[in-house]
């Protein structure tokens, strides 16, 4: 099942940017749409006042992803290393379920992702005796970039997709 696949300038009505600015960083990031009806989670990190992070997710709303085990990503990188993101409730600051994935310099590439293989995270450090992912909660995806590397950053996402049971 295609969640998104980002052919129509609506399907970036529900994503959001949080940059580190909300700790006093500097970094900066940013989603748009491409011609080709791709999307792309773009910016610049800087470690300076203790930053060096930028995200975008989706607004809460419910995905029912109950009949699915995971998600397909296919996405095009710069080298780095970013987090796929789920949210089980609509806080802005809660539990995340994070799953790290490497890209390669301009190659696409699909990423499988097991909702069993996120980890769960608050603020960037790993939870212990939390729950795992149930998919029939989510309520937020996303991507976020924080690999203490200050520069730019590109990641371009053609689609995302629920995986079957």
């Amino acid at each position: 099942m295609v969640i998104y696949d980002f052919k129509k300038q609506s399907d970036l009505e529900d994503w959001r940017v949080v940059n580190d600015g909300v700790m006093g960083g500097l970094s900066r990031g940013e989603i748009i749409m491409t011609e080709s009806g791709t999307a792309v989670f773009q910016g610049v990190l800087s470690l300076e006042n203790n930053g060096g992070f930028s995200s975008t997710r989706t607004l809460p709303r419910p995905y029912n992803l109950d009949d699915y085990h995971g998600v397909s990503l296919r996405v095009r990188g710069d080298g780095n290393t970013y987090q796929f993101r789920l949210r089980l409730d609509d806080r802005f600051d809660g539990v995340a379920y994070r799953y790290s994935f490497q890209t390669k310099v301009d190659e696409w590439m699909t990423v499988e992702i097991p909702f069993s293989e996120c980890v769960p995270v608050f603020r960037g450090r790993k939870l212990s005796g939390v729950a795992p992912v149930a998919p029939e909660k989510i309520q937020q995806i996303g991507f976020l970039i924080s690999d203490k590397q200050a520069g730019p950053f590109r990641l371009e996402i053609d689609w995302i997709k629920a995986r079957q049971r």
